[in-house]
């Protein structure tokens, strides 16, 4: 006990990055209340190590709770909008090396064009109009529904599922 009370800011700043560990670890960053408390607390056995607060059980958690409800008033919303922030990048799926030739014309609202794949009808449906017969990659899917475009001349040679 005589240890952690001469080591008190530096049991601070190691349970603030506990605590901000567990918040990234353990929850991946979804509430935010670990990390203000986490913070805070880090914070405080700084300030504590400099000599800037006395080095009191008081101070301490006055101290943290003050910080973390500063933290929270001014991050709270910037880390809000970073983690609700959408990826802009299009993810490729399995399908994305698909390509068959059209049973029927398609275009964006069709759905009498199927496609059987894995044991599953896929309805197929274009943004740009497409005739039956053409050879299509799928480039996008929803539930139950294959996006496809036009393949080049170039890319034709590839095998057909």
């Amino acid at each position: 006990m005589v240890w952690v009370i001469a080591h008190f800011p530096e049991v601070l700043m190691t349970l603030g990055v506990l605590l901000l560990v567990i918040e990234v670890a353990v929850f991946g960053f979804a509430t935010f209340i670990l990390f203000f408390i986490g913070l805070a607390v880090f914070l405080t056995g700084l300030m504590m190590q400099f000599g800037w607060l006395d080095v009191t059980m008081n101070a301490a958690l006055w101290s943290s709770a003050l910080l973390s409800l500063g933290l929270a008033l001014i991050l709270w919303k910037p880390l809000h909008l970073l983690q609700n922030r959408a990826s802009s990048q299009s993810s490729q799926s399995d399908f994305a090396q698909l390509t068959f030739r059209l049973s029927g014309d398609v275009d964006m609202a069709s759905d009498d064009v199927v496609y059987p794949y894995s044991g599953i009808n896929w309805k197929v449906r274009s943004e740009k109009p497409l005739k039956q017969g053409q050879i299509v990659r799928v480039v996008k899917t929803e539930v139950s529904i294959f996006w496809v475009e036009a393949v080049e001349a170039d890319d034709a040679g590839q095998s057909e599922g």
